[in-house]
């Protein structure tokens, strides 16, 4: 029988990292192997022989959570060998399994886990934070649904994306969730199909990978002043939700996070420019008294953000956002409810209903398009060509005046 570890090597000098090593017993005979990877003493439980994890807003989470898997899944791969030339018959040689081994390769590319949490980190690390935490959502839901069993690329078939799929429905999740998990479980198996990880053998063939049109998110005018004319002076967090739903729709729906990120110096001589945080579209917005209201309200903030949405910057600004933004969706269920609306309002209800009641006000949809920075579809695109920045406010001007 191979006893199989993995051990730590620290370093002669206390503040470099150690290695991390397997080892290998058999019949008093002890080999190891030396891995690719490093981490600090500190970083190491002895006694339990495993890796000590981090709080996860850690700056050393994201590398650790892959190297404890990699890790873990390369001990797998020692045992399975072991085991597999044990059952042979004609018993197992320690040298053999290293040999199988290091033909196999040790690589996190033969883990569907690692491959995918591979993909977050590089997307966080150069920059694509959003699509980074969409691979991790998708790659969080695909280990619940394997129940924390990894497996290769190579065992993924159609019946199970099939399986996976049914089982997000079956949690009550609509078609066009379902649909966001198979088409970024879809593209890292494609990856994988690129870097010759896997044969494509088309998994995803009968499952749904496209978007259903949805109900409409907007309301009425009317109903946006009965907002506004709420008075929640005694009640600080829904008066706050309740600003950020209407500077939104002053500024043509500008989406939570661009608000977020909005810095003083994007205000300058009566205008807010600044470049959308989904496309880099660069936008300018005539700044409104019903803007400045708002801004009125509460205290400058002392970072350089305009709005009291990112109070602090100490690495956290992207967590005190979605926070933020969490609080104010909340809040704005409630308010919601105290004006007797019958939809459960959120954000995205300024941007829809912004569009909708310029086009029931005969605003050109080429303008419309230009108000809210879309920038993805080539026939509009080609309409917007011609417009001019003022057009926009124009029409900015004719909604607000009766607000």
């Amino acid at each position: 029988m191979t006893s199989i570890k993995l051990k730590f090597k620290p370093s002669t000098n206390p503040d470099k990292e150690g290695a991390l090593v397997f080892q290998l017993i058999q019949n008093r005979s002890v080999r190891r192997i030396k891995s690719k990877y490093r981490i600090f003493g500190n970083e190491w439980d002895k006694a339990a022989g495993r890796i000590i994890m981090p709080q996860p807003d850690s700056p050393r989470y994201s590398l650790l959570s892959i190297i404890r898997s990699n890790t873990e899944w390369s001990l797998k791969e020692l045992e399975k060998i072991s085991m597999k030339l044990e059952s042979a018959g004609h018993g197992c040689n320690i040298d053999d399994v290293i040999r199988e081994f290091a033909n196999s390769g040790e690589t996190e590319c033969g883990s569907v886990f690692n491959f995918i949490r591979a993909q977050a980190l590089h997307r966080r690390q150069i920059g694509k934070t959003r699509s980074g935490e969409t691979y991790q959502a998708t790659l969080n839901s695909f280990m619940r649904f394997r129940k924390g069993i990894d497996l290769t690329f190579d065992m993924m078939d159609s019946k199970l994306v099939e399986f996976y799929e049914a089982n997000l429905r079956a949690k009550g999740l609509s078609r066009n969730t379902t649909s966001f998990y198979m088409r970024i479980l879809r593209t890292n198996y494609n990856m994988a199909v690129e870097k010759g990880l896997t044969q494509d053998t088309h998994p995803f063939r009968h499952v749904y990978c496209g978007i259903d049109k949805t109900a409409k998110r907007s309301i009425t005018l009317a109903e946006i002043k009965k907002i506004k004319e709420l008075d929640l002076s005694r009640r600080e967090a829904l008066n706050f939700a309740r600003d950020m739903f209407i500077f939104s729709f002053c500024t043509r729906g500008m989406s939570f996070i661009d608000m977020a990120y909005l810095k003083k110096n994007d205000l300058k001589n009566g205008y807010l420019t600044y470049r959308r945080r989904k496309t880099g579209q660069l936008l300018t917005i005539e700044w409104t008294r019903h803007m400045q209201e708002i801004l009125d309200r509460y205290k400058p903030n002392p970072t350089q953000y305009l709005l009291p949405i990112i109070m602090r910057e100490n690495g956290l600004e992207r967590r005190q956002y979605q926070n933020q933004m969490a609080r104010v969706n909340r809040n704005l269920k409630k308010i919601s409810s105290l004006a007797s609306l019958s939809v459960p309002l959120s954000l995205y209800y300024s941007r829809h209903s912004w569009a909708t009641i310029a086009r029931g006000k005969e605003i050109p949809l080429s303008v419309i398009s230009e108000g809210l920075g879309h920038d993805s579809e080539t026939t509009t695109q080609i309409y917007l060509d011609s417009i001019k920045s003022h057009e926009v406010d124009k029409a900015n001007r004719e909604i607000l005046k009766d607000l």
